[in-house]
């Protein structure tokens, strides 16, 4: 039994409340003689049940979750990542959310969490939705108690960043990138905020294995031998899962964090995508809603380990199969026709499922430190030989190119993400329902801002004597092995992940930009400069210098909100930094979780022994050799704040440059079809009197226009129906489905002429029965209106 002692009271609940009456009268020296004793003792257990109350009974906590969709424009713009120009939306493979969950004391402090299907936060987006939430709640969510991090899909809308190197490639700012983005998550919020009832949170830890391995080993086996031996892997193993249980409905939903890259849809996939944990999130969201409570998901998954949700909707039919022939021979394809702007909102699948006045349940699968671990289990080949690639530099004939990291469904990435989204959702669904450790204790946080480019930091001497020295932190810079990219997606040129050289031609491209002076070369030692970001300032800052950190807790649990991409060694330590200031306050039993990608984005942070190897990931490490070193400073910092009780400086306010942004990117001007073809005429549609078999592909394309005109938000492009009763048409799948993909295209770039093509894949849990693919869009005119539009293709029978 846990002592009261002054330097706990502000870590955890008066152990007042866990105290039996006897063990509370001999703590405090209470001496009675009988019968007296007796009285005293029911006098201090109601006194203890009063200040026990909504502390450690099922409802010790305020919970609130929430969720909203932020898929943006799937047509024309580059997508965020791998900073390939010649990556543009093209349609949709599932869609992106923002999930939110509140934690609240009944009358005290609360902290708010985001997840977002998105490559990072960003901090623009961070500030514009604190000062949403001031407009409406006041001083209730500011930038100190909300979180807003990132998955690192490398598959969703770019241009919604704010410093000028992360939006090169969209062209500048795509203001309908960001506005969707902006609104979803203050959505998200509101959300959960009118969800808020009493309720509890669980904790729960877990190994996954066969979900990441280490794109750099080089630079880990960098890291001294002793540490390394510490551990049983190269990259983290550990899932950490937060369950949350409302006093009325059960559960409600679920957080976990995990470090794996959003690395398994490639640098040449078109179509949206959350990867591989969006994936993750959408298994284990239709797994609870099929389920409806906590029960294995064994027996309840599709043939492929996908939940499927349309099984709960539409009974199995057990029509004669000629009877279902002649049904589907009836429904011939329409031309398209006018549709309500809210009518793709209405049909959505997902609406079908909702209970009425019960929270929908939210699962959130959290990045972690994933710096240098990718979902590329199989190795890195050279596509050209079949061979592995170099281990040093990941070359293949001294070219970085050539070198590509093989995912577990090699040569597809669609199977490559469903596979690791799956490890992930079971892991998750398995600690879910084994949660059993209660969160109990303050909710409490702290938050400041670093100005990264000239920060002193203190380091132990290593050279005999011992003492101590004074280091700094470098205004912000990316190494050549920046430009070589990573077994994930390889760059161009001749560049190489390792290369500690200056290259002549490009050190002369780079002086054109800007020529780094001698200061900024030896602080950034031994990284060779290819783009000085940090002084370049034109027309606006290249790079952040400004950065949030941030620790969140709710009773024994602590988030870590970081401004960037850890890797395995970097996180571990920065974990270990903080947990040894927790504990050493008398705090053994503290979860320390690592939220990457957190507030806004400033790249990598490797090790002091990795950056000096200079592989992608220490060329990325933009504030030089000593960035680790400043956060583990900084967040210790925090963490004995948070045992203290104490406030810390808010320190220099990051700049809003959104009146500075520049697009280039060309609007929609018109949408037109050709002479005589309606928007939403079938141009290619199924054949006439078709059956197909579950796992056949089924394809559809329709007469289209750009999604930019409507990004169907909280709704959807495409449909697949089942017909019930011989002449009503029910939602089956929508885009937001695994087995259906929306694929738009243009026959010429400047074309004003699209087509939709939609792709049902019919998963094993199909009920037989007859079915139509739908289409919902909106076509822009010359004036500038927007008009909506639907079309179906012919019935066909699933067998």
């Amino acid at each position: 039994m846990l002592s009261v002692k002054e330097n706990e009271k502000n870590w955890l609940i008066s152990d007042r409340s866990r105290l039996s009456a006897m063990e509370f009268s001999s703590r405090f020296n209470l001496k009675f003689q009988r019968p007296c004793a007796m009285i005293w003792l029911w006098i201090a257990l109601v006194l203890l049940l009063q200040n026990s109350r909504g502390l450690v009974s099922a409802s010790n906590y305020l919970i609130g979750l929430g969720s909203y969709d932020i898929t943006g424009p799937a047509a024309d713009v580059n997508m965020m990542g791998y900073a390939n120009s010649e990556q543009i939306t093209a349609g949709i493979h599932f869609r992106l959310r923002a999930r939110t969950f509140i934690v609240a004391e009944p009358e005290g402090n609360r902290v708010v969490f985001v997840n977002l299907d998105a490559c990072m936060a960003s901090q623009i987006v961070t500030i514009k939705v604190i000062e949403r939430l001031k407009a409406r709640y006041g001083d209730l969510y500011t930038e100190d108690n909300v979180a807003i991090s990132g998955i690192h899909t490398h598959a969703g809308p770019g241009g919604y960043l704010q410093h000028v190197v992360y939006i090169i490639t969209s062209l500048g700012f795509v203001q309908q990138s960001f506005d969707v983005i902006v609104d979803g998550i203050e959505k998200s919020i509101i959300e959960a905020h009118e969800n808020i009832r009493p309720g509890s949170v669980f904790v729960s830890n877990g190994e996954l294995l066969d979900a990441g391995v280490n794109r750099s080993p080089s630079a880990y086996l960098n890291n001294p031998a002793a540490e390394r031996g510490k551990y049983k892997y190269d990259v983290d193993k550990e899932m950490t899962l937060l369950k949350f249980v409302d006093d009325k409905w059960g559960p409600l939903g679920s957080f976990n964090w995990f470090a794996t890259h959003g690395t398994s849809m490639s640098r040449t996939n078109s179509l949206i995508s959350g990867d591989n944990k969006g994936a993750a999130a959408r298994f284990m969201e239709d797994w609870f809603e099929q389920n409806g409570t906590e029960i294995s998901y064994s027996g309840r998954l599709g043939a492929d380990g996908i939940p499927r949700r349309v099984s709960n909707i539409i009974p199995n039919l057990h029509s004669n199969y000629h009877e279902l022939l002649e049904l589907a021979a009836s429904f011939q394809s329409p031309p398209g026709r006018p549709a309500d702007s809210n009518m793709s909102v209405a049909r959505r699948v997902r609406a079908a499922l909702r209970q009425a006045n019960k929270p929908e349940f939210v699962s959130a699968f959290c990045q972690s430190n994933c710096g240098d671990v990718s979902p590329n289990v199989l190795g890195a080949f050279c596509i050209d030989t079949g061979l592995p690639c170099d281990f040093n530099q990941s070359t293949c004939g001294g070219k970085n190119e050539l070198c590509y990291g093989r995912g577990p469904g090699f040569p597809d990435e669609f199977e490559s993400t469903r596979i690791i989204g799956e490890k992930q959702f079971r892991k998750a669904v398995e600690l879910f329902n084994k949660a059993s450790e209660q969160l109990i204790g303050k909710v409490d946080y702290r938050h400041t801002n670093i100005d990264f480019s000239q920060l002193e930091v203190t380091l132990p001497r290593e050279a005999e004597g011992g003492g101590s020295e004074v280091v700094k932190t470098c205004s912000a810079a990316m190494g050549f092995a920046f430009a070589a990219g990573t077994t994930d997606g390889p760059g161009a040129f001749d560049f190489k992940q390792g290369d500690d050289k200056e290259n002549p031609f490009w050190k002369l491209v780079r002086n054109i930009l800007k020529t780094p002076d001698k200061e900024q070369i030896d602080c950034q030692q031994p990284k060779p400069i290819l783009l000085d970001t940090g002084e370049m300032k034109q027309p606006y800052d290249w790079a952040p210098s400004i950065l949030p950190l941030q620790i969140l807790r709710i009773g024994q649990l602590v988030i870590l909100s970081v401004p960037g991409e850890f890797t395995t060694m970097a996180g571990r330590r920065l974990r270990d930094a903080v947990k040894t200031v927790l504990t050493s306050n008398g705090h053994g039993n503290v979860h320390v979780v690592i939220a990457g990608l957190t507030n806004t984005y400033s790249q990598y942070v490797t090790t002091f022994e990795e950056y000096h190897v200079q592989r992608y990931e220490g060329a990325s490490t933009l504030y030089g050799p000593h960035t680790l070193s400043a956060y583990m400073q900084e967040f210790k910092k925090l963490a004995s704040a948070i045992i203290s009780g104490e406030a810390v400086e808010k320190g220099p306010q990051a700049p809003d440059l959104l009146d500075k942004q520049i697009s280039l990117l060309t609007p929609v001007l018109i949408d037109e079809t050709s002479s005589g073809v309606n928007f939403g005429d079938v141009s290619f549609d199924v054949p006439k009197n078709s059956t197909f078999e579950k796992g056949d592909l089924v394809n559809v394309t329709f007469w289209s226009a750009c999604p930019r005109n409507d990004l169907m938000t909280e709704g959807t492009f495409v449909l697949v129906e089942i017909l019930r009763e011989k002449d009503t048409w029910v939602p089956a799948y929508d885009d937001d489905d695994f087995c259906l993909r929306f694929k738009w295209s243009r026959p010429s770039k400047l074309s004003t002429w699209s087509h939709a093509t939609v792709e049902w894949r019919i998963p094993e849990s199909t009920p037989t029965g007859v079915y139509r693919i739908r289409h919902f869009g909106a076509s822009k005119s010359i004036m500038g209106s927007i008009r909506h539009f639907t079309g179906s293709s012919s019935a066909f029978v699933v067998a």
